[in-house]
């Protein structure tokens, strides 16, 4: 069987043959002079085949198989010759790939690291806009029916682009002539080179809320097809769409079509040209309200015209000889009228004051304040009334009281203790002993005098 480093390669200049030491060699020491012999003899190759089994791992490398009809080998792509590829790499598409042959130690395989890889017959940048282009095209970005119309009279326009290319000096200069009214805002960014297409994308973002702006204009001047390709770029096209103002694509010449082009409401074919569209809705309608006028002075000269002939022809006719006559009789009978409406009138006036003079007195007697008064005043008077009343009847009761007083205090047993008598009880002060008859000797009665009370014992009752 032939050796795999026999094989004959075009333009490349035949291996040395390497020449194991003597001994026994572990696995991993083979393995590593294989890939040394595999990375000297093939440092630098270039591959045709067709992909298959494409993968894009979560690192960022890209995994792959190369094959033809007769063999196939496998293909490994790193994470940072990934960045720079402008094309999806799928099955079954037929490429190129540019490398250096190696071994893969874990499973003893040999491979190619893949530094760049193009398309077969079409460029690598013109896949990628096929593939950008079909896969917006599917989400809808594409459909004529979500472009807006421009608005008649924009009053802010936004510009995005760079301030040292041709484009903004272009877009100025037809607005400064169209338009000389126009409130521009304009937001800087890079239009090519690394990180152009997120910087158009912020660009296009933070002009949006401003307040105000009505449409906006992205774009570029002329250049390659690597110079514009920032705006081919799906990042551009997703902010595009998000635009909440009709947006106007200007990017490079006539010829220069971008995938902007496609999302955009309107596509214009230079800076200029996008200019140009802006402020012509404007031209147009300015034109539309001077045709107008225009008209209309004309009709209002014909319709005049129409008016004095048949007042001319009126007044020269003999059945308006009697209108002056009839005019005036008819006068001096509405000035009658309006003297008679006069006088009826100064009637109805004077009518009416009488009756608000009448109103008004009835109200003033049955006036609630006058009222009010009269009964403040006879309260006042039955309160006086009603105090001497009460003062009369004090001093009777009192007298009264008096002299019950004077009764009762003569009738009082007090009183009558008061003038030397007493009041002899039982032990238990309960019974009145009224004759000596009811106490025997040796009793104990209670003698109640005018003040205070004696405690006796009965030595010998006399009857």
């Amino acid at each position: 069987m032939a050796s795999l480093f026999d094989l004959p390669f075009e333009d490349a200049p035949a291996p040395e043959r390497f020449v194991a030491p003597r001994g026994p060699l572990t696995v991993t020491e083979l393995t590593a002079d294989i890939r040394t012999v595999l990375e000297s003899g093939f440092a630098e190759v270039t591959v045709e085949g067709e992909l298959s089994n494409c993968k894009l791992w979560h690192t960022g490398h890209l995994y792959f198989t190369l094959k033809d009809a007769g063999a196939q080998i496998r293909g490994v792509m790193f994470r940072s010759a990934v960045r720079s590829l402008k094309f999806k790499a799928e099955d079954g598409q037929h490429v190129v790939a540019r490398g250096r042959v190696s071994v893969y130690d874990a499973k003893g395989e040999y491979q190619i690291v893949c530094d760049a890889l193009e398309p077969k017959g079409l460029g690598a940048l013109q896949l990628a806009f096929e593939q950008l282009k079909a896969r917006l095209d599917a989400d809808g970005l594409f459909d004529p029916a979500r472009k807006r119309t421009l608005p008649v009279l924009p009053r802010k326009i936004g510009v995005v682009t760079s301030l040292d290319g041709a484009a903004i000096r272009d877009i100025l200069s037809v607005l400064a002539k169209r338009y000389p009214q126009a409130h521009v805002v304009i937001r800087p960014v890079r239009v090519q080179g690394e990180g152009a297409a997120q910087d158009v994308a912020r660009g296009l973002q933070m002009i949006a809320r401003v307040e105000g702006v009505d449409v906006v204009i992205v774009g570029r001047g002329g250049g390659s097809i690597e110079d514009l390709w920032a705006f081919n770029e799906e990042v551009v096209a997703r902010a595009i769409a998000a635009c909440p103002v009709p947006v106007i694509s200007a990017v490079g010449h006539e010829t220069d079509v971008t995938i902007a082009d496609f999302v955009a409401d309107l596509r214009a074919p230079t800076p200029s040209a996008a200019a140009e569209r802006v402020v012509a809705r404007r031209d147009e309608f300015v034109s539309r309200i001077d045709r107008q006028i225009e008209r209309l002075d004309a009709a209002l000269d014909k319709r005049l015209l129409v008016l004095r002939s048949r007042v001319h022809a009126l007044d020269s006719s003999r059945g308006l000889a009697r209108v002056p006559a009839t005019l005036a009789l008819r006068g001096r009978h509405v000035g009658e009228l309006a003297q008679h409406l006069r006088h009826a009138l100064a009637d109805r006036v004077r009518a009416c004051t009488r009756r608000l003079v009448a109103g008004e007195r009835a109200l003033e007697r049955h006036d609630p304040r006058r009222r009010l008064a009269e009964t403040a005043t006879r309260l006042t008077s039955g309160r006086a009334r009603l105090d001497a009343a009460i003062e009369r009847r004090r001093s009777r009761d009192a007298g009264r009281f008096g002299t019950l007083a004077g009764r009762l205090d003569s009738l009082s047993p007090l009183a009558v203790l008061g003038r030397g008598y007493a009041v002899c009880w039982d032990a238990t002060r309960t019974h009145v002993i009224r004759a000596a008859s009811e106490a025997a000797a040796g009793d104990t009665v209670r003698v109640t005098l005018a003040k205070g009370e004696l405690l006796c014992e009965v030595r010998r009752p006399e009857l």
